[in-house]
């Protein structure tokens, strides 16, 4: 199945973003892409709460997810918006950062919302605080596709392995994993973390990732990334804009987890 990432570098516009978004999806279903995958956040990426009131909306009025669903259905292709910041209605005014996997009709057929949150003091000039301006997700996603189980989920929820354990459990054959990582930490764990994700599991991982110089005061890592299920970086999208492309074969989860069935060795204990 061909495969392809979308790396770009979104900012607070979102129908620059849009635009930008289109046309790179035409590129990659021109070079034969059959599943597309864009970054976290594909529509708006912002540190100003105020300007995101302004220009965010509910899923049920959102333009560039309508625009998505859209373009999904002309191209006849399976597209997973990484996610967007959308508008939820709650009382604190928070939003949901949202995961969306679309069909080759334009229907959405899963969605999932970031379970983890990225509160962290990195240094002392960079830290972030998501739970302020969104909401955490509570469920763990699987979709049914024709090329198999598709598992959810959102950049930071990488650090946290037991929700891909449940993923794999589940069925899951491929995880996504879109991101908006942070240069500092994405220089010294965002490979780590995702080889380390598929060999657990035995699954693809596919990391389509924002990059470069989103804003004045925000940065992106890059380097989006597709990893195989034996622990194998087959492609790097480096830190510029483009599209990553590979041809997987799915029977590759089945011969990794027949060489290293830990699935299958799960035991329950007790403690600490």
């Amino acid at each position: 199945m061909k495969t392809a990432l979308i790396q770009f570098t979104a900012g607070d516009d979102p129908d620059a973003n849009l635009k930008t978004v289109r046309a790179m999806i035409r590129d990659a279903t021109g070079a034969g892409a059959e599943f597309v995958l864009t970054p976290e956040v594909s529509n708006v990426l912002s540190n100003s709460r105020r300007h995101q009131d302004v220009v965010l909306h509910l899923e049920v009025e959102d333009p560039f997810l309508k625009a998505m669903q859209a373009e999904a259905k002309a191209l006849g292709i399976w597209l997973l918006i990484g996610s967007l910041a959308i508008k939820t209605g709650d009382a604190d005014g928070r939003f949901a950062n949202r995961s969306f996997l679309i069909t080759p009709e334009g229907t959405i057929t899963a969605r999932y919302d970031k379970i983890h949150m990225f509160d962290v003091q990195i240094d002392e000039n960079e830290s972030y605080r998501e739970s302020a301006a969104y909401r955490p997700g509570d469920k763990a996603i699987v979709a049914d596709t024709p090329f198999g189980k598709i598992g959810l989920t959102i950049c930071y929820d990488m650090r946290f392995p037991h929700l891909y354990r449940k993923l794999a459990k589940a069925g899951a054959t491929i995880i996504t994993a879109p991101a908006a990582f942070s240069p500092v930490t994405g220089a010294a764990h965002w490979e780590s973390l995702l080889r380390a994700r598929a060999i657990e599991n035995g699954v693809f991982i596919l990391a389509p990732a924002q990059c470069g110089q989103n804003g004045p005061k925000r940065a992106t890592h890059g380097h989006s990334l597709i990893v195989s299920p034996w622990g194998e970086v087959l492609a790097d999208g480096g830190d510029a804009p483009g599209i990553t492309m590979v041809d997987l074969d799915l029977a590759d989860v089945e011969r990794s987890r027949r060489r290293v069935p830990s699935l299958d060795h799960d035991r329950e204990f007790e403690g600490p």
